[in-house]
């Protein structure tokens, strides 16, 4: 091959955090690469800025639980099929899979079947230290590289023959701490203001669930605090689902699904009521005290028990071993118990700042090696598989 022949790298992100983590790696792949490179896959805004033509909404992709997507499974095997089609049909030298194991890890099992002549790297390794650690050898069969947000990860995936790297985790790494004055000028939020930030979730279902119980908590709090704001961040393609709760509201809401306000909303919150997964990390990168709250369906949480490893759902209070963050999970996510945790938080600028130090002396640990973006990092061994 000659220096000007095209790269060909299709990219699989199925939700809102694999679109940010697959918009950096192909800044840093066009960076890097000395042949031009032609992107192909599954994305979504962040991926299309950066020259990505989805092949379908990614947001379809974007659920989890076991009961959960049973009404979607045909759907799901509709886009799995029309994504290996996909892919067969344009033979990329190369297929990067991010997160999304129930969709990605079957889509690189059918390519595996039909012999693809491709380098397959999956961006996320799978939580085999919280549970199903069985799962290491799977990803062994499927994937030629592994690449790895967390330290301690690799060891699980190389004792089974996968080649891994730690890249580090890109929300502590390359996450851009906002302006909360900035925030309240833009809103007209009074500087004593109470902000409150709502983080329901990215998944249409997450935000079913969720927010009959986070409203009622919400109304709960603000009748404990009258000098009240909420910010609620949250994609476009569930912000129908959300405004509806604040209609007529009698404290100030905004409904934002705009980065750079999540962003300076976050830096200039006094709580945050959080969805448990990867945004929480992102709300303590801000330094937001918070709350975690999350409920799936109950068959789906006894699987989960059943299978989890892990005392604690949050990253900070795994790394941490104790909850630095309260977690309110399922039967614990109630609008009282919600509100009560809250009150608790907001009446405590001492638990509050605790709440930051911890996590801060958490998140340190996820810095990458050599203070290296972990795009960069990615990108390198993604092109090293295909020198």
């Amino acid at each position: 091959m000659t220096a000007a022949t095209p790269l060909k790298i299709y990219l699989i992100a199925g939700e809102a955090s694999g679109d940010v983590l697959g918009a950096h790696v192909m800044r840093a792949l066009k960076s890097q690469s000395v042949r031009p490179i032609i992107f192909y896959g599954v994305g979504g805004e962040k991926m299309a800025a950066e020259g990505l033509v989805s092949l379908f909404p990614y947001y379809e992709l974007s659920m989890m639980g076991f009961i959960e997507i049973l009404p979607y499974i045909f759907n799901l095997s509709a886009r799995i099929n029309l994504t290996v089609d996909d892919i067969l049909a344009k033979q990329p030298d190369t297929v990067v899979t991010i997160d999304s194991p129930g969709f990605c890890f079957r889509v690189v099992k059918k390519l595996r079947k039909e012999n693809l002549k491709a380098k397959f790297v999956h961006y996320v390794a799978p939580t085999v230290w919280a549970y199903k650690p069985q799962r290491a050898q799977k990803c062994a069969q499927l994937f030629d590289h592994l690449l790895c947000l967390l330290p301690f990860e690799p060891p699980y995936f190389e004792k089974v023959g996968l080649p891994c790297t730690w890249v580090g985790h890109p929300v502590v790494a390359e996450t851009a701490i906002g302006d909360g004055a900035a925030f309240r000028k833009k809103y007209d939020i009074a500087a004593e203001t109470t902000l409150f930030c709502l983080l329901p979730g990215s998944r249409k279902g997450e935000v079913e669930r969720h927010m009959p119980v986070f409203a009622k908590a919400i109304s709960m709090i603000a009748a404990q605090t009258p000098d009240l704001a909420i910010a609620a961040a949250v994609p476009k393609n569930v912000m129908g689902f959300i405004a509806p709760y604040f209609e007529n509201c009698p404290f100030r809401a905004v409904i934002t699904a705009d980065e750079e306000d999540k962003k300076n909303a976050l830096a200039g919150a006094d709580l945050a009521l959080v969805k448990s997964g990867t945004v929480a990390l992102e709300v303590a990168m801000a330094g937001a005290p918070m709350l975690i709250a999350y409920r799936v369906n109950p068959i789906s949480a006894w699987c989960f028990r059943r299978m989890s490893l892990t005392r604690y759902v949050n990253l900070v209070n795994i790394l941490k071993g104790k909850e630095v963050i309260p977690e309110l999970l399922q039967e614990q996510c109630t609008p009282l118990l919600i509100a009560n945790a809250a009150a608790h938080l907001l009446s405590s600028p001492e638990q509050r700042q605790l709440q930051k130090k911890q996590s801060a002396s958490a998140l340190a640990q996820l810095l990458p090696p050599g203070n290296e973006r972990p795009s960069d990092i990615a990108a390198r061994a993604i092109l090293a598989l295909l020198a």
